[in-house]
């Protein structure tokens, strides 16, 4: 070692505190960074145990393949395992007695897909013969029809499909309800084959089946023997390495083999970070560039006020260097040799502090978050050597960077000036002037720390540089938090019940009551009752959706108009209330007895499938007071006819329970009891739709218990699945992205607190000095006031406009999967500006409270901190 290093460690043993706030300091930016990348890695690795506990473990899915193909298949390089599966069909279920699910859905799985699909064994053995089938234990409570292990069962097996005219026949499958109109069955089952099997087991309900779903899930086997040319199946491949060549490799690999068909389990493979959907790449590729930005610039802020405010403390120390003979190069490098050493120290303990952080939140929110969401998997620590490496690469370059300024400072430090403590103080009558109206509206005292601020300039700038950061950091985090929530929304169904009963025409009394009495169910919380009518209106051309507005929609308008399909709800008083009050509308106004006056919901949320975004946008530009005429064609004469007509109560984006958002050309009106038996007088019954929506602490007991007292006019929808998801997906990025949040303001409030603090007492001698001049205590404290405030408002100036810009880019990146209106977080930007001179008041008061105590002769023989 040198002796130019060993001066440098000798600096930091005698300069301890300095040299411990340094390595605090960067021990919290590693931390940071650390916590960050776990944080994500951890929370991918969760969503991908879910989806697999839920969906099974597949990466890709070669339909229809014979025996050829499926032997190039499993030699492929790329295979790591191969499951046979094959979708045998739907059955009819004789006795069923859930009129919801009257089929059976026959699925077959190789010994492979046993292990590698989420199937749970109630009771008995898995099938290992083409013969054997293992039944839903649902069959059984649910449908109302029980079998024994040992049973022997013969099955129709064969297709659901509806033959619409002039179009191909439509064939459904599990994810598609029962299809059902005006209270008949539209869909009919065309039968294939016969089979008879023998049951050996019974199985819980795979996480697979929609609670929608039709048929009740069989599962059966299959393997390679059973396997021809025309007999042939599904492979599922589990792959060894996933990366983005996949979906060119499995292409590639069907065209050699002349497979028709490959399928991609997306919703597993974007949490390996894989995806093909180039709007989504872009949005995850600019967004990490955009928050990797936000942290390096954080923790170079912090590291490099930290080896800043050092090198100002070591000028005399470096001067002495140079006095004696040491070059440019050895006192730059006796500054990267700081750094290097302070980076020994930090990373592998900010590393180690950032995982147990990390490791304790997962701890305390582990339990809460499986109960709320009544998930399968736990969110463990999940440490690769990947997240680490970046840790350590950003770490490291983020201590170079924060150095390097510094060090070439420290290079140009003459002898005669850093002795004489020059440098960072040169004083001229023009760079410490001043505003006469400063003097002339604050007083003496505030043009004097005004003053201070100006001689103190690189102090100054460092201090404000922070605030910027911190302000940046903040704001840039909660509008990147609140617009993935409002990005969450859009791409789910935005659904907010569990259950949904239906009626088709008018309801009767006795469905009524049944109404009544399912509202009561012991384990429903919430129940809404809705009745619903469809209508048309022919809305003016400036006031449509901008979407209508193109080429696709023009031959539709007729008089620059354009034709609305109008959905009338009527709310339950209680609900109404309550909708009516949490959006500021009048109540009253709803409940006039001389007009119809609704609620609209003016904003919407769709997927527009050409785009391949997720958009919000206006369905209609209106204002509260205008009026439209509903109107219906009848079906006899096919003429529009008039009906009524509705008066804007007022306008809104929130949906009350039950309501989904449409496409434009589509609107939704709330309206009260009163309104809507107004428009009934004119409107024919059999086209009413009445609905009671139910949120329930068990949904899936809750529909069984349905089933049981529902006459056959009612139908049940349970979503609590899907609603669940989405949930589940809202809540956990608002953990990752608060946990973000109060991460960077811990950075940010230890960076400003560190700064200010180290200002305040780099400035002793100073103070001590107008003290001896005759300032007073209360003169002093006006001049630390003045000093806050004008700290406050200079970061203000310059944080405010760069969060916007930073706040924007954040936006665009979204805007390559979403399309949403750009708007500033206003409340967010409220509190950045109090804390801003909270946190600087709170530092100034703090540090110069050390400062009074000191005494004034002392300080001023002080030669060095």
């Amino acid at each position: 070692m040198n002796i130019v290093n060993k001066l440098t460690l000798r600096h930091m043993r005698l300069n301890k505190r300095r040299t411990l706030v340094t390595i605090i300091g960067v021990i919290i930016s590693v931390a940071m960074i650390t916590a960050v990348a776990t944080l994500f890695v951890s929370f991918m690795d969760l969503m991908k145990r879910q989806e697999i506990a839920d969906n099974g473990e597949w990466h890709v899915l070669y339909k229809d393949v014979n025996k050829k193909q499926l032997e190039a298949i499993e030699k492929d390089d790329a295979t790591k395992k191969v499951v046979l599966t094959r979708d045998e069909g739907y059955a009819p279920l004789k006795g069923g007695q859930n009129k919801s699910k009257p089929y059976l859905f026959i699925k077959q799985y190789s010994a492979q897909g046993f292990k590698q699909f989420p199937i749970e064994l109630e009771k008995g053995r898995l099938p290992k013969a083409a013969n054997e089938v293992v039944l839903s234990d649902r069959i059984s409570t649910d449908g109302k029809v029980n079998f024994n292990i040992g049973d022997s069962i013969t099955l129709n097996i064969g297709e659901r499909e509806m033959k619409l005219a002039g179009q191909p026949v439509k064939k459904f499958g599990q994810n598609d309800p029962l299809q059902i109109e005006d209270e008949k069955l539209t869909e009919t089952f065309k039968k294939l084959t016969t089979k008879t099997y023998t049951v050996v087991g019974f199985i819980n309900l795979p996480n697979w089946e929609p609670t929608w779903a039709p048929a009740y899930t069989v599962i059966g086997y299959i393997d390679k023997s059973m396997i021809g040319a025309s007999n042939k199946a599904d492979a599922a491949v589990v792959l060894k390495k996933v990366n983005g060549s996949l979906y060119s490799h499995a292409e590639e690999l069907a065209k050699q083999e002349n497979i028709k068909s490959v399928k991609f389990n997306n919703a597993l493979l974007r949490y390996y970070g894989v995806t093909n959907d180039l709007g989504l790449k872009r949005t995850l590729f600019s967004l990490t560039a955009v928050i990797m930005g936000v942290i390096i610039i954080g923790s170079v802020s912090l590291i490099y006020n930290a080896f800043a405010i050092s090198v100002s403390e070591r000028s005399r120390h470096l001067g002495m260097l140079s006095s004696v003979g040491a070059t440019r190069r050895q006192k730059q490098n006796s500054v990267f040799f700081e750094g290097f050493i302070i980076g020994l120290i930090s990373i592998p303990l900010g590393i180690i502090f950032g995982l147990t952080g990390i490791g304790v939140t997962f701890l305390f929110i582990n339990s809460v978050v499986q109960n709320a969401l009544g998930l399968d998997v736990n969110w463990r620590l999940t440490v690769t050597p990947f997240s680490i490496l970046i840790a350590c690469i950003v770490s490291m370059a983020t201590i170079l960077i924060s150095t390097y300024l510094p060090a070439r400072k420290a290079s140009k430090i003459s002898a005669i000036d850093a002795i004489r403590q020059t440098t960072d103080i040169k004083l001229t009558s023009k760079r410490v002037k001043t505003s006469k109206f400063v003097r002339k509206i604050f007083g003496f005292e505030a043009e004097v720390g005004l003053k201070n601020l100006k001689r103190n300039k690189r102090r100054y700038q460092a201090t404000v540089f922070s605030l910027v950061i911190s302000i940046v950091l903040f704001l840039a985090v909660s509008f990147f938090n609140a617009n993935l929530k409002k990005s969450l929304v859009l791409s789910q169904d935005n659904i907010s019940f569990d259950i949904q009963v239906s009626v088709d025409g008018e309801i009767t009394k006795s469905d009524k009551d049944i109404f009544k009495t399912i509202a009561q169910l012991g384990d429903v919380t919430d129940a809404s009752e809705m009745r619903s009518i469809d209508s048309s209106a022919w809305i003016d051309k400036d006031s449509i959706a901008k979407e209508l507005k193109t080429k696709d929609y023009q031959d539709q308008m007729r008089d620059e108009k354009f034709p609305y399909n109008i959905m009338v709800h009527e709310l339950d008083e209680q609900h109404l209330k309550a909708y009516a009050k949490s959006i500021g509308a009048d109540y009253g106004k709803l409940n006039n007895p001389k007009h119809v006056a609704g609620i609209v919901i003016d904003t919407i949320s769709y997927e527009d499938m050409q785009a391949k975004k997720y958009v919000e946008t206006k369905a209609i530009h209106a204002k509260a007071g205008q009026s439209i005429d509903l109107s219906l064609i009848d079906p006899n004469t096919e003429k529009t006819e008039r009906f009524g007509e509705v008066t804007f109560a007022a306008l809104t984006e929130q949906l009350p329970m039950g309501l989904s958002s449409s496409g434009p050309g589509n609107l939704d009106i709330i309206v009260s009891k009163q309104g809507m038996n107004q428009l009934l007088k004119k409107y024919p019954t059999d086209d009413i739709h009445s609905f009671l929506y139910l949120k329930s602490k068990e949904p899936i007991k809750t529909q069984e218990e349905i089933e049981k007292i529902k006459p056959g006019n009612m139908y049940v929808y349970n979503v609590f699945q899907g609603r669940q998801q989405e949930e589940q997906m809202l809540l956990l990025m608002s953990v990752f992205t608060y946990g973000f949040i109060a991460l960077m303001t811990a950075i940010s409030v230890a960076n400003i607190l560190n700064t200010i603090t180290t200002s305040i007492s780099l400035r002793k001698r100073e103070f001590a000095m107008l003290k001896s001049i005759g300032m007073t205590p209360k003169g002093f404290n006006k001049m630390i006031h003045y000093e806050s405030i004008f700290y406050g408002i200079k970061s203000l100036l310059y944080g405010l406009p760069i969060s916007i810009v930073v706040m924007y880019l954040i936006y665009r990146s979204l805007m390559n999967s979403f399309s949403f209106g750009f708007s500033l977080p206003w409340l967010e930007i409220v509190y950045a500006i109090l804390a801003v001179f909270i946190i600087v008041s709170i530092a100034m008061l703090y540090s110069s409270s050390k400062v009074k105590k000191e005494n004034i002769i002392d300080t001023l023989k002080q030669e060095s901190i």
